[in-house]
């Protein structure tokens, strides 16, 4: 008979021991998951640095040959995650997505990296197509980055400024002579275009055996200038003709365009990618500011190379084309204006011309003397502007009420809080004592305008100052500044900031945008930038009749004052401010250096004339401002 089989009761002591034993099976298999993660973890960060290091490897050798492989890309960014492991046993798989900005492009793609559980971990199985798809042991990457050739920069008529001159590189072709020869020849070479022979003959040894080295390179037509008649006739010396983008003279414009060069360290790192190593790129004024625009960006292509350099591509974008600068300069009024500062001697002090087309605002010149050492000053250097600023005090005093012949006080000397003002030394004898204000502006009287002080508000000299295009902070493309008007602190400095000395400062740029707002009628911008204007918003227009009698004022001091050697130049009327500006320490004798300035109207034309040290301005800047207005 069949046996009868009794059902088995676990006792609870048997029971609790089999929940025991499941467990620790279920701990393992949480703390294995959590393993596959952290190594996954170590991974993607590591990726997103370049590099391998600190990620788990079940061949170490790995990390050498990825760093590798990644090398052309380690100036690009890169953002490396994963998804939730695939686990199969004791193996198991990872998506990680790829997200590069490669210059501003965006490029993102997958890959499969395979996992092994070891003992107390997990490691990757790297393979070179975890890092790029179907990527080759034997594959290399290699990054091509091609511009097109640099936009010109023109100017009003769309005239060309910097384009494509020729030019001559003059250096070593070491093919040419034999290698004892190198060292004496590259001497002889650099004698010849002025350089330092030990330093060139250093530089020519160290180059290959077939290598041009080059010493300098010279514009066509300027070689007499740098180049001495035996470099012919040096062993190896020749001159490669090329072409690069240049200004019309070594001189034209040059602390406003700035220059094109090889891309500085400092560059290349602010750049984050977007400039590499060996870029042509503007390194100072329009060139930089406007670079991306005149260089546009590159094609660039991302193939692998096997060891046969075959090749297949990986990813392409498309640059963008460079676009011309186009700016509102008149090349002939530009070359002018550096012409008439070229008079000022060998040795000349810093100075500039700045002219602008009152209907327009647009900047026709914008000249720096040889003195200023290649600093922009004509719109960036900022100095007390002296007596040229009584045209905005006489604004201010025209809306607190005084009219053109009202009798004001011309004294020989005022003192304020105990300093004394007095007027310039030959102030003409005529026009002291009771004047009309349209005599003491024309003839530039110092204590005529102190002595009206109390008429002036707090902040309207700075409002005036506005209506005329001073003081204002914008920004149209280009280094520049209108000055500043600060509120005074004190008579004295009040009394000084009248006659624009005290805390007042302005560039040549703002002082003819004086000028031209007076001309024009209405407040101006200058703009150098053809198509970047901007629209003036004073909190107080200048009205008609206001421009009105600031234009009587400035034409008395032509026919009345101390400008009346402008009175024969040919043409529409003139007018005109002198300014004399005392600056910097008093010599053994107690006499200050003094700044000279002028501005002018003619036409459509106001021009700014400064120099850093003169007699006066009627006497140093004078003569500049007359050369101009005598060729416009």
């Amino acid at each position: 008979m069949p046996l009868a089989l009794k059902p088995v009761r676990l006792k609870p002591v048997a029971a609790a021991a089999l929940v025991l034993l499941l467990l620790p099976l279920s701990a393992c298999s949480n703390a294995s998951e959590e393993a596959a993660r952290a190594a996954v973890d170590d991974l993607t960060a590591a990726l997103s640095s370049h590099t391998l290091e600190g990620a788990p490897l079940t061949d170490a050798d790995a990390a050498a040959t990825f760093e590798q492989q990644v090398s052309p890309l380690s100036g690009y960014d890169v953002s490396v995650t994963a998804d939730e492991v695939e686990r199969d046993g004791s193996e198991g798989t990872v998506v990680l997505h790829w997200a590069w900005d490669v210059e501003g492009n965006e490029w993102t793609y997958d890959t499969t990296a395979a996992l092994v559980e070891g003992e107390e971990s997990w490691a990757v199985e790297w393979t070179p197509s975890t890092f790029l798809p179907e990527l080759a042991a034997d594959e290399t990457i290699e990054i091509s980055r091609r511009f097109d050739e640099r936009a010109d920069i023109l100017g009003a008529g769309d005239e060309p400024i910097v384009t494509e001159r020729p030019v001559g590189r003059f250096g070593l072709d070491k093919t040419r002579i034999e290698a004892e020869q190198v060292g004496d020849s590259a001497e002889r070479i650099a004698t010849a275009v002025g350089i330092d022979p030990a330093a060139f003959r250093a530089t020519a040894e160290a180059a290959g055996t077939e290598a041009f080295v080059e010493a300098l390179v010279v514009r066509e037509g300027e070689e007499h200038l740098h180049v001495s008649d035996d470099f012919d006739s040096i062993p190896g010396a020749l001159v490669v003709e090329d072409a690069l983008p240049l200004a019309p003279t070594r001189t034209f414009a040059r602390e406003v365009l700035g220059v094109v060069g090889d891309a500085t360290a400092e560059i290349v790192e602010a750049s984050e990618g977007a400039v590499q190593a060996g870029d042509r790129v503007g390194l100072s004024g329009l060139q930089r500011t406007h670079d991306t625009t005149l260089r546009g960006t590159p094609d660039i292509v991302i193939d692998a190379v096997d060891a046969e350099d075959e090749r297949r591509e990986i990813a392409r974008w498309d640059g963008t084309d460079p676009e011309p600068l186009v700016l509102t300069l008149d090349t002939a009024m530009q070359t002018g204006a550096e012409e008439i500062l070229a008079t000022l001697g060998d040795e000349p002090p810093a100075s500039a011309i700045v002219a602008i087309r009152p209907s327009t605002g647009e900047i026709l010149a914008a000249a720096n003397g040889a003195g200023a050492q290649g600093g922009n000053i004509a719109t960036t250097g900022s100095y007390a502007p002296g007596s040229t600023f009584k045209l905005v005090t006489a604004l201010a005093l025209l809306r607190a009420g005084v009219t053109l012949d009202e009798v004001v006080t011309c004294a020989p000397d005022l003192t304020v809080d105990g300093y004394t003002f007095q007027n310039y030394d030959d102030y003409p004898a005529a026009a002291v004592g009771e004047v009309s204000f349209r005599t003491a502006i024309a003839n530039s009287c110092n204590t005529a305008l102190i002595g009206l002080r109390d008429r002036i508000g707090d902040g309207e000299l700075a409002e005036a100052a506005a209506s005329l295009g001073l003081g204002a902070e914008i920004d149209l493309g280009y280094p520049a500044g209108l000055g500043q008007v600060p509120e005074p602190e004190g008579e004295t400095e009040k009394a000084a900031d009248l006659i624009g000395q005290g805390r007042v400062t302005a560039t040549p740029l703002a002082m003819a945008t004086v000028a031209a707002s007076i001309q024009a009628g209405r407040t101006v911008v200058p703009h150098l930038i053809a198509d970047r204007t901007e629209e003036a918003d004073p909190a107080q227009p200048l009205t008609a009749e206001e421009a009105d009698a600031l234009q009587q004022l400035m034409r008395a001091v032509v026919t009345d004052g101390s400008a009346t050697f402008l009175a024969g130049i040919p043409g529409e009327p003139v007018g005109a401010k002198t300014g004399t500006a005392e600056y910097g320490e008093p010599n053994e004798e107690g006499d200050l250096s003094t700044h000279a300035w002028m501005v002018g109207t003619h036409g459509d034309l106001a021009v700014a004339v400064f120099v850093e040290s003169g007699t006066s301005g009627a006497v140093t800047a004078g003569p500049l401002l007359a050369a101009m207005f005598e060729r416009w």
